[in-house]
């Protein structure tokens, strides 16, 4: 054989072989390769959006977390002079009621001083009563004296 036939031979196989890719492989390999290639590229601006959506939902959250902290701090707050409030109230009508058992007890204190008073004075009377009727070893008449003994209790 020789090697001249051969080479045209196998050039003219080659030929073919190349035509025959090109019109019924390649036509398939390079629209699947180009349909791969739009895959990915929407996959990845798929994955740039969930990124973009991703730091904006982070964002979102961050600004609702500080308003929530924001308003619990107000609530705080708010908890705070309330409680201030009740215990100033409290300390105030502590002292009215104090203030009014003080008054009540003075009053009890002052009609006890009265009672005693009073006491005092008829004991006192009835003892100058005695005191008279041994110093002049006769009886003294308390209703017709009365006035007088009044009088004397008043003095003391």
């Amino acid at each position: 054989m020789n090697i001249n036939a051969t080479l045209l031979g196998q050039a003219i196989s080659f030929a073919i072989f190349v035509w025959f890719c090109m019109q019924y492989v390649w036509p398939p390999l390079t629209a699947a390769l180009a349909e791969r290639q739009k895959k990915i590229a929407e996959g990845l601006s798929a994955a740039d959006k969930a990124q973009r959506d991703l730091a904006s939902a982070q964002d979102q959250v961050a600004q609702e977390m500080k308003a929530i902290k924001e308003q619990a701090a107000q609530l705080i707050e708010q908890a705070n002079r309330r409680a201030s409030q009740l215990v100033e109230e409290a300390k105030g009508q502590a002292q009215a009621e104090s203030d009014r058992i003080k008054a009540q007890a003075r009053d009890e204190i002052e009609q006890e001083i009265n009672r005693a008073r009073d006491t005092l004075r008829a004991q006192v009377a009835a003892l100058a009563i005695a005191g008279a009727e041994k110093i002049l070893q006769a009886h003294v008449d308390e209703k017709a004296h009365a006035a007088m003994l009044n009088q004397l209790a008043t003095e003391l």
